[in-house]
C-alpha cells in the first residue's frame, strides 16, 4: 500500500543529495526542458486514467460541482496566502543572515511536494486500489524539482521527505480503511480515478505552460463520485 509513498520519499532524498552536490550550476534552460518533458509524461498518465470510467456524466457533474465548492472555499487562495505568509516570516527571520535557512528549504519544498491534486489523487489510488503509477510519476517530478530546490535552498529540502512520508502515507492508510465501503459500489473507485485523472491533465497543462489552472480549487471533485454513484 505504501510503495508509492516510499518511492516518492526516496526520490526526494536522492534528488536533494544530487542538488546539494551540484550547487547552482544547473542551467535554467535545462531545468525548463526537463520539466516540460515530465509534463508530457504526466499528460499521458492523466489521459490513460480518465478512460476507465463508465459514466461520463458523473465526471462532468463532479468537476463542475467540485469547481464551485473549491471556488467558494477559495482553496487555492488559502493555500497561496498560507505559503506567502510562511515565506514572509522566513524572510523576516533571516534578514541580514545571508543564505537560505534550513527552515526555508524545508517549508518551501514541503509545500511543493505535499500540497496539491497529484499528492491527493496518488495517495488515494495507492490506498484504494494499490495502483502506484500516479505516485511513481510524481516521484519523477519531485526528483527533478528536489535537485533544483536543493541546489539553491540547501539541506532543508531533503528534510521535506519526512513530510511526504507522513502526509502521503497518512492519506493512503485512511483510504485503505474506507476502501471496503467504497468498493461496495463497483463504480465508485473507477469514477474517482477518472475525476482525479482529469485534474492530473490540468497539472500537466500547467507544467507545459499552456494554462494556469487553479487545480487546487478542483480537488473537492475527487470525492463527489462517492455520493453520485449512489444515484447514477
Amino acid at each position: 500500500m505504501l510503495v508509492g509513498t516510499l518511492v516518492n520519499t526516496g526520490a526526494v532524498i536522492a534528488g536533494s543529495l544530487i542538488g546539494l552536490l551540484l550547487g547552482n550550476i544547473l542551467p535554467e534552460r535545462l531545468r525548463d526542458t526537463v520539466m516540460k518533458g515530465l509534463g508530457l509524461c504526466t499528460l499521458s498518465v492523466g489521459i490513460e486514467g480518465m478512460l476507465g470510467g463508465s459514466n461520463a456524466l458523473i465526471a462532468i457533474i463532479s468537476v463542475a460541482a467540485g469547481a464551485v465548492i473549491g471556488e467558494l472555499c477559495d482553496l487555492d487562495g488559502h493555500l497561496n496566502r498560507f505559503a506567502e505568509g510562511l515565506e514572509r516570516r522566513l524572510k523576516k527571520g533571516r534578514e541580514g543572515g545571508g543564505g537560505p535557512s534550513l527552515a526555508e528549504g524545508f517549508v518551501t519544498a514541503s509545500l511543493v511536494f505535499c500540497v496539491g491534486a497529484m499528492t491527493i489523487v496518488g495517495a488515494l489510488n495507492d490506498g484504494l486500489t494499490g495502483n502506484h503509477e500516479m505516485l511513481f510519476t510524481k516521484s519523477t517530478l519531485d526528483f527533478v524539482s528536489s535537485i533544483v530546490f536543493a541546489s539553491s535552498l540547501g539541506l532543508g529540502v531533503m528534510l521535506s521527505a519526512a513530510a511526504i512520508l507522513v502526509i502521503e502515507g497518512g492519506i493512503a492508510c485512511l483510504a485503505s480503511l474506507v476502501a471496503p465501503i467504497l468498493q461496495q459500489n463497483a463504480n465508485t473507485v473507477p469514477e474517482m480515478t477518472v475525476v482525479g485523472s482529469i485534474l492530473i491533465i490540468g497539472i500537466s497543462l500547467n507544467l507545459l505552460g499552456v494554462t494556469k489552472l487553479k487545480v487546487m480549487n478542483y480537488v473537492p471533485a475527487i470525492f463527489l463520485p462517492i455520493l453520485l454513484c449512489l444515484f447514477m
